[in-house]
């Protein structure tokens, strides 16, 4: 007796998803959304979206309406963003007497916030749905619109937007240099749900052809893009001379970092962390050029703390600079050490000389909502609600566009504190190109969670979109010097304690998406609206 072939049971699947309704139907979406998460750090199960995000698309398919589909779309985008961002409850546990009790709402009303733009989505999709392949054009149109939405509206929050689950492994992630993780939130929008989608679409026997094609579509774009960056890794790599940097990762627990007892500690900590070696030999910094510390390394104000800056002075060798994270007041503080009106508080990338004298300054400009500032503080004070971070009152914002730092022995760098390496496209702000990317960070508010990985390697993508090196101290790790192709040269792990030494590699000529930026998702989306228009065309 012939066997059945699978291509009924798979169209069969399809009408059972679309046949969903009640708590059935949210439980699957939510279920599929949340499984998506598993395609981005530090699982990189990227082959899982061939599975869920059909069925995002047959949940659109069942839909009469936008309002349906929106629902489908909100449901799925719970599901997802409350896999890939559960860890922010770890930031809540710091202080848990004082923020405890905020965690529930945090870890549910973040990814129900970020679920309406994919809520958006749906319904943007299921205005102009088209029968056949057209509507996964139509789709992926529509997810990679919205995606760009999330990353700008508000001041953003692109954490892992789709397009990441196209950077890994290394040579799929220099399809960054080319479409930037945007361009690539459309493309994996289509290439993901369409050789299921496909294949259920056809309720008879599927001959070999039709499956070669369906998965072909899927396939075919992703083994291109890792052709390419193959070719891409095979050039030769090159070093900036005369460059030797230490980078500093002390691993202060959070809970520890802003109590006046430690303060001396965690300071004297550091000192001794950077006259050694990675192997712990104590060598007083020979050789090395430039020493850098993470985000907010001195947890006090280092520029008005004149024995801290005698100490570093009697640290740093003649011809060695600190870079380190530190907070600062602007303007200084006067000589009775009175806020004088106006004054803010700046979370800084400072540069020190050998004689502790400042080089450079670079002040944060992308704060994270209540962590650095609380919107509408004015009102959520009134029911407890105040920022994470040490100290009341919001962080000032630095100068729009962000400079470039200039620091002796280096290229030019530019600054980039904590989460601002999200912001794909927009870590250039002026006409002048850096050489480096300067990221410091603490991730210490995220424990052992998934947070710190995604965050490494959401940075390392702006190198290989930028053509740049990435020099990244955090304070818990995950440390390193990343080339501009992404590669990972020295690494610290998460809540290792020790140095890394390492040369700095040389910037690449501009990519494409370096000098296209978002325009290159332009192309993308006129693209897929084109192929829709012809695909629905061709089925009539």
């Amino acid at each position: 007796m012939r066997a059945a072939s699978p291509m009924p049971a798979l169209a069969a699947v399809r009408a059972r998803v679309m046949g969903l309704s009640g708590w059935k139907r949210a439980a699957v979406a939510i279920a599929a959304g949340g499984l998506s998460a598993l395609a981005f750090a530090p699982i990189f199960a990227f082959p899982v979206l061939f599975l869920t995000l059909p069925v995002f698309v047959w949940l659109i398919d069942a839909s009469p309406g936008w309002r349906r589909a929106a629902s489908a779309g909100w449901l799925f985008g719970f599901g997802y963003f409350f896999c890939n961002l559960f860890w922010v409850g770890e930031a809540f546990l710091v202080e848990a007497d004082k923020f405890a009790w905020l965690l529930p709402f945090a870890v549910t009303l973040l990814p129900a916030g970020l679920a309406l733009f994919w809520a958006a989505a749906a319904a943007l999709a299921r205005r102009f749905w088209l029968p056949g392949l057209a509507r996964v054009f139509v789709f992926a149109v529509a997810l990679g619109v919205v995606e760009w939405l999330r990353g700008h509206v508000l001041t953003g929050f692109p954490w892992n937007v789709l397009g990441y689950s196209l950077t890994y492994p290394l040579p799929l992630m220099q399809s960054a240099a080319l479409f930037g993780a945007y361009g690539l939130t459309a493309i994996a929008a289509f290439v993901f749900p369409a050789p299921l989608v496909m294949m259920a679409d056809r309720d008879e026997r599927l001959r070999f052809g039709d499956v070669a094609r369906a998965i072909a579509v899927g396939v075919a774009p992703i083994a291109a893009l890792c052709l390419y960056g193959a070719w891409r890794l095979s050039a030769p790599e090159a070093f900036v001379p005369d460059v030797k940097l230490r980078i500093v990762q002390p691993s202060v627990p959070q809970r520890e970092k802003w109590m006046a007892e430690y303060q001396r500690r965690i300071f004297n900590d550091h000192i001794a962390l950077s006259l050694a070696n990675p192997k712990g030999e104590t060598d007083s910094l020979a050789g090395i050029t430039h020493l850098v510390w993470p985000e907010a390394a001195m947890p006090f104000f280092p520029l008005e703390t004149p024995t801290a800056l005698d100490m570093l002075a009697a640290m740093l060798p003649q011809g060695t600079t600190l870079i380190t994270g530190g907070i600062r007041h602007d303007p200084p503080l006067g000589p009775d050490r009175r806020l004088l009106p106006g004054t803010r508080v700046l979370n800084s990338i400072l540069v020190f000389n050998d004689a502790a004298k400042v080089d450079a300054i670079y002040d944060k400009i992308k704060l994270v909502p209540f962590g650095e500032y609380v919107p509408l503080e004015s009102a959520l004070s009134h029911i407890g609600i105040e920022k994470l971070t040490h100290g009341r009152g919001a962080f000032g914002e630095g100068v729009t566009p962000r400079p470039l730092m200039t620091i002796p022995g280096l290229p030019p760098a530019l600054g980039l504190v904590c989460y601002e390496a999200l912001f794909g496209g927009e870590v250039v702000q002026g006409a002048a190109r850096p050489g480096v990317l300067l990221n410091v960070t603490n991730d210490g508010w995220f424990g052992q969670s998934t947070g710190p990985y995604q965050h490494f390697h959401q940075s390392r993508i702006r190198a290989v979109e930028e053509g740049v090196p990435l020099i990244r101290a955090a304070n818990n790790g995950i440390s390193a010097v990343v080339d501009p192709y992404g590669r990972a040269l020295q690494t610290l792990g998460l809540d290792v304690r020790g140095v890394i030494d390492s040369g700095l590699p040389q910037a690449l000529t501009p990519p494409v998406y370096a000098r296209a930026g978002d325009w290159m998702l332009a192309l993308v989306l006129a693209a897929f609206s084109m192929m829709a228009a012809i695909s629905a065309k061709l089925r009539r």
